[in-house]
């Protein structure tokens, strides 16, 4: 801890990590918060869609492709698979209460999970990328590229993905829906088709973030539940429909874990993510549980 008063740099180092890393959370988290505030469905099964997309990253790799080009090509494979899962499993449940779409949600967790381990084995696997790293303030301070060109790419998806619910007649038609879905239907929206189609770019937003962790960390099979716990907990920080919340809550929790890492060691990395997340989750029970108002 002293270490961080004595060399300043040190502290100016996991602040810069912390926010490029944070800003691959908020990108998953956005996707979350779609698929809740439309469809009303916490989705389990974010992380493993986002360890989906860095197989696809890993496998481009090792077919002499460089992997950042599965920003790409991640997103158009997920799309499919989050519209084929709607298909299958979410059309039947996505008007039943919360409790029985995340239990569906979780049965998609596990069936991806034993798929990954099946087809592409039970080790840990990287997209190699060939990027080099920045050096300032006599090296003190150091900035790897690969993780500066996936933050950008995720802010610039995440940018794109707020131009698309604005201004096409399909991101629109979301809008409308998470308004209010009878109403849509009402006035002539098929709900059904945008159930799907928002599923769908939730799992496509998952794969692009996934390729961009391929390159910088690892992807395994069982690693999802890590991911899904982040963009949980950054939704319920930033509330739905609350764009430069999840951006701030992503980065702010990219800050923390880097410097709970340095802190505690990296070891308790993860334990301070799930402790986090109760802490979080306790607090705005509290909160709640003070504005309760009863009728007289």
């Amino acid at each position: 801890m002293d270490l961080l008063f004595l060399a300043p740099p040190l502290s100016v180092q996991l602040i810069v990590n912390g926010m490029m890393i944070g800003a691959l959370f908020a990108l998953a988290a956005f996707g979350m918060a779609l698929v809740w505030g439309v469809m009303n469905v916490i989705n389990i099964a974010q992380g493993e869609f986002v360890v989906l997309g860095g197989y696809v990253a890993v496998m481009m790799a090792q077919s002499g492709i460089h992997p950042f080009f599965a920003i790409f090509v991640a997103p158009v494979v997920l799309y499919g698979v989050g519209w084929a899962f709607y298909q299958t499993i979410i059309k039947r449940v996505v008007d039943k209460d919360l409790f029985t779409s995340l239990l569906a949600t979780f049965g998609i967790s596990i069936l991806v999970q034993q798929l990954m381990n099946q087809i592409f084995g039970a080790d840990i696997r990287r997209a190699p990328h060939g990027f080099g790293t920045w050096g300032f303030f006599d090296n003190l301070v150091t900035i790897e590229q690969v993780k500066l060109l996936a933050a950008l790419a995720a802010l610039a998806l995440g940018g794109v993905m707020v131009l698309f619910l604005k201004k096409s007649r399909l991101g629109q038609a979301i809008r409308a829906t998470a308004q209010n879905a009878r109403a849509a239907r009402i006035m002539g929206i098929d709900t059904d088709k945008v159930y799907a189609a928002t599923y769908g770019l939730n799992a496509a937003i998952c794969g692009a973030a996934g390729a961009m962790v391929a390159m910088i960390w690892v992807v395994e099979p069982y690693i999802g539940l890590v991911y899904t716990i982040r963009a949980f907990m950054i939704a319920i920080i930033a509330g739905l429909g609350n764009l430069s919340g999840v951006v701030l809550a992503g980065l702010g929790l990219g800050v923390a874990e880097n410097f709970a890492g340095f802190i505690m060691g990296a070891e308790y990395q993860i334990a301070f993510v799930f402790s986090l997340l109760v802490v979080i989750l306790v607090g705005r029970s509290i909160l709640l549980g003070r504005k309760r108002e009863y009728l007289k």
